[in-house]
């Protein structure tokens, strides 16, 4: 399963992009590192700290924004996963580049670098920004039974209003948003999982907004 994700990649080409200075969107970069075994592979999943002022006790990869003193955008999701999750970058060997989307604020572009751990990881959290690190393996992603959704109110620039979250629950772990969609996205392009949720877009957003 983990070979033929990775022979799958190919359609992912490995980009070093560096985000333009004079874009009005910020950039982030996140790590999506897969490892395990071949036939039961596992993703490196982070739940953030609760003290947090945004995404408190939310399930992320690890990752951030993009700082200048970084090369490009992979760098960004190297330096982010060593400062959050203690991964040495000689440990992975980066696979992808995942197309670049913007969750839930159009201000915000993130791009999804894949990687392969190339042996076991020794992880440590930063206890200012990570409340855990778990594994969740990938075949629980393919049960498509397991799906649920839940209903999120809207702040006062969306009048208030109320949309559904597709999510998976992973022991005590509710995995959605941005997170989930990269996973199943992954899941879909390299082993055609035929996973299809009902993600909430941009335009439905927007259209919340003129029913205000």
């Amino acid at each position: 399963m983990l070979t033929m994700i990775a022979n799958h990649l190919h359609k992912f080409p490995l980009k070093r992009q560096k985000p333009d200075p004079k874009n009005t969107h910020m950039a982030a970069a996140v790590l999506m590192v897969l490892h395990g075994q071949d036939d039961d592979p596992q993703v490196i999943l982070t739940q953030r700290a609760f003290h947090l002022k945004s995404h408190a006790g939310e399930v992320a990869f690890p990752g951030g924004m993009w700082d200048r003193v970084d090369e490009d955008l992979m760098q960004t999701a190297l330096r982010e996963a060593q400062e959050e999750i203690g991964l040495d970058s000689d440990s992975v060997t980066l696979l992808a580049t995942m197309p670049t989307s913007s969750p839930r604020r159009r201000d915000i572009s993130v791009t999804p670098f894949v990687a392969v751990a190339n042996n076991s990881l020794k992880l440590s959290p930063d206890d200012g920004e990570i409340a855990a690190i778990f594994d969740a393996p990938l075949k629980a992603f393919m049960q498509l039974d397991q799906y649920e959704y839940f209903e999120m109110e809207l702040g006062a620039e969306y009048g208030g209003g109320v949309i559904r979250f597709p999510f998976l629950m992973y022991k005590n772990y509710k995995i959605w948003g941005f997170t989930l969609n990269v996973i199943t996205d992954l899941l879909n392009a390299t082993l055609g999982a035929g996973i299809d949720l009902d993600y909430p877009t941009h335009e439905k957003f927007e259209k919340l907004t003129k029913e205000v």
